[in-house]
């Protein structure tokens, strides 16, 4: 008589080898460890692209300065990694070398076509080989070159362009929200404003400003929110 293995036994040892269904196990682990990760919300404007994250502080003892989720890749460049915090450290540190790279070869900044073309290809990679992992996260990278953009990169290496998205435990929510009141001709004020009506209908009574993290990124470059322009942000202030 055949005993029939569980599903995904022997399948989910190794991220080379697919399984009858055509599926890589390990990739769909990460994703599952993206899903737990806190929520960040990147929404483009006509004037540039509004980010917001839930710095998700676990304990009030914890200084939530010392928690980031938001980084600066690049004068023009944004990012954040939703998912396990030292492999989200690590794709920043690769995207920052990317764009360090690109300026000192050809004395210009990289495109986000190429940033992302980069940083997608390098996560590619980690589903190919033996004896390593993907990574568990998804990167979300944001720019303003010849106009603004965003795009989502799963753990398999895949990119996306979005007009406005979220990534981790509160996707699901914050994506209905956006699906029905985004405008594309929205200005940054607009997008920060449904950005944080967004965050706050997911975290409800758990929400307070020192979880809050914003940025925003133009033409003039990126800027990090701090002090009283964030409190005016969350607050819905002019």
């Amino acid at each position: 008589m055949q005993i029939m293995a569980p599903d995904g036994m022997g399948y989910d040892r190794g991220v080379t080898v697919f399984s009858p269904d055509g599926r890589l196990f390990q990739v769909q682990y990460a994703m599952e460890a993206v899903k737990r990760g806190a929520t960040v919300i990147a929404i483009k404007a006509k004037n540039g692209i509004a980010m917001i994250a839930d710095k998700k502080v676990l304990h009030s003892l914890i200084m939530a300065r010392s928690i980031e989720k938001l980084y600066e890749i690049d004068d023009h460049i944004g990012a954040a990694t939703i998912g396990l915090v030292a492999d989200g450290r690590k794709l920043i540190e690769q995207a920052r070398l990317q764009a360090q790279r690109h300026r000192l070869s050809f004395d210009e900044p990289a495109t986000m076509k190429q940033m992302v073309y980069d940083l997608s290809s390098y996560m590619q990679i980690f589903t190919q080989y033996g004896g390593i992992r993907p990574f568990g996260v998804t990167v979300l990278l944001t720019g303003y070159d010849t106009e603004p953009r965003i795009y989502e990169i799963d753990p398999s290496g895949t990119p996306t362009e979005w007009a406005a998205t979220a990534v981790g435990e509160g996707r699901v929510e914050v994506m209905r929200i956006l699906d029905k009141e985004y405008l594309p001709n929205m200005n940054l004020d607009k997008a920060f404003a449904l950005g944080m009506k967004a965050l706050k209908g997911v975290l409800k009574d758990k929400f307070s400003t020192k979880r809050v993290e914003a940025t925003q990124i133009t033409k003039d470059g990126f800027h990090k929110l701090v002090g009283e322009e964030l409190a005016a942000m969350v607050n819905g202030k002019d």
